[in-house]
């Protein structure tokens, strides 16, 4: 069966298993119009653990609740928030000086000054606090107060990108502050995570978990009273659940696969929207592993999925190639030359040499070891299993045996040493954020941050250069170094970047912008990035 033919087969299937719940379920109380006028009700596929910055939530700017130091615009330029201007580096790029604006206030009333930010990235070196996000904060050696509205970072060593890093929320001193004679404990045991103080545009007013998050607006907000007055997030994983209650009128906007979303552009009073972004969808492959530990097996899975198919029938066309974690919007820090055509034959050619040879069953073996090794996928995302689906089916075309198995993340992070993962990442704004944790083997096993051990010294060092680079110039070269070592010794097969794909009423609200997107979960990104500068349609 030609290979695209038989990737819409999997989409037909897939989006039949989606068999449209009755209309007949009753509208959960609190949901649906009962916001007035002022408000939004959004559907979310993912329920946040935590709302604590220093646990991920609005690692990345735009969380609802929290500000950063300094956030991005549409055009994905970073902007000052809570800072009042610019981040001035010194003559050797070791010391960053930050002003921070005034007269901001928390939502308790506090009054916000440098304190709350040494605060906040102080807890990030402390273990004691078990920050999740605390290693990819390691080139700060120290932050202090100078004065009450300036703040000034020490590096451990030079990093060209520092304001990238000042965009997560600042907390009140006060909650990382465990009172006298008292020992820090981790932040996951603290209630903060689950009743949040921030100083951002809103504030949550209610949470049940597992059903509604409801936000009210902040009317002392430093950037101004928000017009939608609340946000009500439903909490609907199932995709199928919130196209359905979307065609019920339940819901203002919402997130769907693109494919499924594009099924709604019938709805009236409804409009679809694709969102262009940086996040990938990758299958890692284990170096500790007897196959995907082998490079020939690596470089040969990289010729063989074919891409483009992919991308037409699991997404119905909403994405672009990806061979590299650095996405084409970076411009010229995308090495373009990094790509691996779609060729089965080179990619039996290249597991022939290699001594992988093809038995009765057309699975291949070396010296005993049969071919073969198991991709996990989180079983709640659809999309996740139909690009695992594809991915196996290519495999098997070139004689690699790959079992399928969906999994809850609880039961797939203990694995993934071993496993492959159909893993998830990526933001438009500054490659090191994401290609230095995820390729760097300093990072190894650390959680999602190269799952599957990959190292190469090459890589290491045009990542390190990067980071340090005293020009653009530089910095370019370095990356695209990255992108040409990763293709010799590739330690993933990159499938896709994705769009991001939603339904919104088209009525009602002004002020909705485009934006090329980062992998976020929640309310941070999509369609309503700036929800606290719109305005009443008139």
């Amino acid at each position: 069966m030609p290979r695209r033919r038989m990737y819409r087969r999997l989409l037909v299937c897939a989006l039949a298993a989606l068999t449209w719940v009755s209309a007949a379920c009753a509208v959960p109380q609190g949901s649906g119009g009962d916001t007035g006028n002022d408000g939004l009700v959004l559907a979310a596929a993912y329920e946040e653990e935590s709302l604590h910055p220093l646990l991920g939530h609005g690692q990345e700017g735009a969380s609802k609740i929290f500000d950063g130091l300094y956030d991005y615009g549409a055009d994905r330029e970073l902007r000052p928030a809570l800072a009042a201007g610019r981040a001035h580096a010194s003559e050797d790029g070791l010391t960053w000086t930050v002003p921070l604006r005034r007269g901001v206030r928390f939502h308790d009333g506090s009054a916000f000054t440098a304190a709350d930010v040494v605060a906040t990235y102080r807890s990030l070196a402390d273990p004691r606090y078990a920050a999740t996000v605390a290693s990819e904060y390691e080139m700060i050696d120290s932050v202090r107060a100078v004065g009450d509205h300036t703040v000034r970072f020490d590096l451990a060593h030079r990093y060209a990108p520092l304001p990238h890093k000042l965009t997560l929320g600042i907390v009140p001193a006060e909650s990382l502050d465990p009172g006298p004679g008292a020992e820090p404990e981790p932040l996951h045991t603290s209630s903060f995570g689950s009743h949040p103080v921030g100083t951002g545009p809103y504030e949550l007013a209610e949470w049940r978990r597992g059903d509604r998050m409801v936000l009210t607006a902040n009317d002392d907000y430093w950037g101004g009273r928000p017009a939608v007055r609340t946000i009500t997030v439903v909490f609907a994983g199932d995709d199928n659940t919130r196209a359905q209650r979307l065609r019920a009128g339940e819901f203002d906007g919402a997130s769907l696969p693109p494919a499924l979303a594009d099924t709604l552009r019938d709805l009236d009073g409804y409009r679809v929207v694709h969102h262009r972004t940086a996040d990938h969808r990758a299958v890692t492959l284990p170096t500790r592993h007897p196959v995907t530990g082998d490079l020939a097996v690596r470089r040969a899975l990289n010729h063989a999925v074919d891409r483009e198919g992919m991308i037409d029938a699991i997404l119905g066309g909403h994405g672009r190639p990806a061979s590299t974690p650095i996405p084409p919007v970076l411009g010229d820090l995308h090495e373009p030359s990094s790509a691996f055509p779609f060729d089965r034959a080179e990619a039996r050619r290249i597991l022939d040499r290699a001594g992988w040879r093809t038995g009765g069953d057309g699975v291949r073996n070396r010296d005993g070891t049969r071919a073969a090794f198991t991709l996990l996928y989180p079983a709640d995302d659809s999309v996740r299993k139909l690009f695992a689906q594809a991915f196996a089916s290519d495999a098997r075309a070139v004689g690699v045996d790959v079992s399928l198995e969906g999994l809850g993340w609880e039961a797939i992070e203990p694995r993934m040493a071993r496993d492959a993962v159909v893993l998830g990442g990526g933001n438009p704004f500054e490659p090191d954020l994401v290609a230095y944790p995820l390729l760097h083997s300093s990072y190894g096993g650390d959680g999602y941050n190269n799952p599957g051990f990959y190292s190469d010294s090459d890589v290491d060092d045009a990542l390190d250069r990067a980071r340090t680079a005293s020009s653009p110039g530089a910095r370019t070269r370095a990356y695209r170094d990255v992108q040409r070592e990763l293709r010799d010794d590739p330690g993933f097969v990159f499938l896709a970047f994705l769009d991001h794909s939603y339904v919104l009423r088209d009525a009602g609200w002004r002020g909705y912008r485009p934006v090329v997107e980062p992998h976020t979960h929640g309310l941070t990104w999509g369609p309503w990035w700036n929800v606290q500068n719109w305005t009443a349609a008139s």
